[in-house]
């Protein structure tokens, strides 16, 4: 089991969990892995979002790269995908970002890509993780074998809004959009990207002081955007979180377009352009509705582990190039090697210039099962073991016995935060709120006996 890296790299409180030491023994880790297989002086590029913490984090990894010899390019603020393209682009060895996504700002995160742009696997996360914890040789470089640091964020911007840009279909100049930058590192970046396409934009949560990332903004609190896309007569309303990686959007009228909805639509246009491959990779969180709409279709829908990690994998081995999460983090690998919020923003505003129909026409096409989701807390030092409880196993039966086939529950621990989600859906909206109510008393209960049988707590 892994020690430091979780589903999405190595996340905590910031100076309390995730402290300046942990980030300079990354750094050390990673440099010295990467010297020791290229056998050479190796290139790490540092992106990082708005966090107040990123400064610090950012000093304390690149002193623990350059000490073992390996160079650095700062990259400051940027998306999470512009981090991974200039990785590749650039043929740095591995691009390193300093986020904790959609969290609240006294968190964050390091999360590595390879020099392929993709995210390192749990064999080289395991690799480091051993090089961490004392398997680091004692004798460090010295003199002229130290590793350097430059400045590269003017050009860094630059490089990856003309990558999205060049992304984009057809004449946008007759779409009025309101983006939400989530006061995180789309405000570096989404100026550069839609106001040369012509899209009459106009920006909200755009202007971060390092403690308001996700601060009642961004695409986990959409309230504000749909308001406003409502009352001020746009085409759509597009939310991106803390790193940008990912993307929600709402109609005209205000109503909310989810991931699910946003893979449905995107992958019936591609078909019907050619241009969609293998099908659509989705998550088990995944509403039911979507391959409900796309099947009938002829479009397959594959589900796999929550995270987008797992669905690029099963991307990648099934030739997949749409693939996705409820969340928002849409993967087009025709374009990119990870999510990528303004990416999926882009080619969505190419599909509506295109098909010349209001996304509220569009989103309505795509039926959707009630659904609920519930977040229980539960300290992380227990949360991985309450699917193995009996009372919470016993929930999928319980579901079947309820729904009759025609719905699902879902729990799982959060590989994020000190949560365990508890989803639940079905065609009957009573019987979801019940078998979603029954779900949470079952999770706190296992919680409950979990805690009580551990001496340290």
């Amino acid at each position: 089991m892994a020690k430091y890296f979780g589903t999405d790299g190595v996340r905590g409180i910031a100076n309390v969990e995730l402290t300046p030491a942990l980030a300079f023994r990354i750094g050390e880790a990673l440099a010295h892995s990467l010297g020791e297989l290229l056998g050479r002086k190796p290139k790490v590029c540092i992106g990082r979002d708005t966090r107040i913490s990123g400064d610090m984090l950012e000093c304390a990894i690149a002193a623990g790269i350059t000490s073992r010899g390996g160079d650095v390019w700062l990259l400051g603020v940027m998306p999470t995908p512009a981090v991974a393209y200039l990785t590749k682009e650039e043929r740095m060895d591995a691009g390193v970002v300093i986020s904790a996504s959609h969290n609240p700002f006294e968190h964050n995160g390091i999360k590595i890509f390879g020099g392929s742009g993709y995210k390192l696997d749990d064999e080289r996360e395991e690799e480091l993780e051993a090089l961490m914890d004392g398997e680091l040789p004692k004798e460090t470089p010295r003199g002229g074998a130290l590793g350097r640091v430059y400045d590269h964020k003017a050009e860094g911007c630059q490089r990856y809004s003309e990558h999205v840009r060049a992304c984009a279909e057809g004449d946008l100049s007759g779409l009025r959009v309101l983006f939400d930058c989530a006061n995180g590192a789309a405000s570096q970046t989404a100026r550069m990207i839609f106001e040369p396409l012509g899209v009459q934009c106009d920006f909200i949560a755009c202007a971060p002081d390092g403690v308001n990332i996700n601060n009642g903004c961004g695409s986990t609190h959409m309230e504000t955007l749909r308001e406003k896309v409502r009352a001020g007569g746009y085409d759509l309303g597009a939310a991106f979180d803390g790193d940008a990686d990912r993307c929600l959007l709402c109609d005209e009228t205000g109503e909310l377009i989810d991931g699910d909805d946003i893979l449905a639509l995107l992958a019936v246009w591609m078909k019907e352009k050619g241009a969609l491959r293998r099908g659509v990779v989705a998550t088990i969180m995944s509403n039911m509705g979507l391959g409900g709409f796309l099947r009938p279709q002829g479009i397959d829908v594959t589900a796999v582990k929550v995270g987008d990690r797992h669905v690029l994998e099963e991307m990648l081995a099934s030739d997949s190039n749409l693939g996705g999460e409820q969340s928002g983090h849409v993967i087009l690998t025709d374009y990119a090697t990870t999510g990528d919020g303004e990416l999926t923003s882009v080619r969505f505003l190419s599909m509506l210039a295109e098909v010349q129909v209001k996304a509220s026409v569009l989103r309505q096409q795509v039926y959707h099962y009630p659904q609920k989701l519930i977040n229980v807390e539960v300290p992380n030092l227990v949360k991985k073991q309450i699917t193995d409880v009996l009372g919470v196993k016993a929930l999928e039966q319980r579901a079947k016995e309820l729904f009759g086939g025609d719905g699902r529950i879902n729990v799982r621990p959060s590989g994020t935060e000190a949560l365990v989600r508890v989803m639940v859906e079905g065609k009957d909206p009573s019987l979801v709120e019940q078998m979603a109510e029954e779900g949470r008393k079952a999770v706190e209960q296992a919680a409950k006996v979990l805690l009580m049988s551990r001496a340290d707590y």
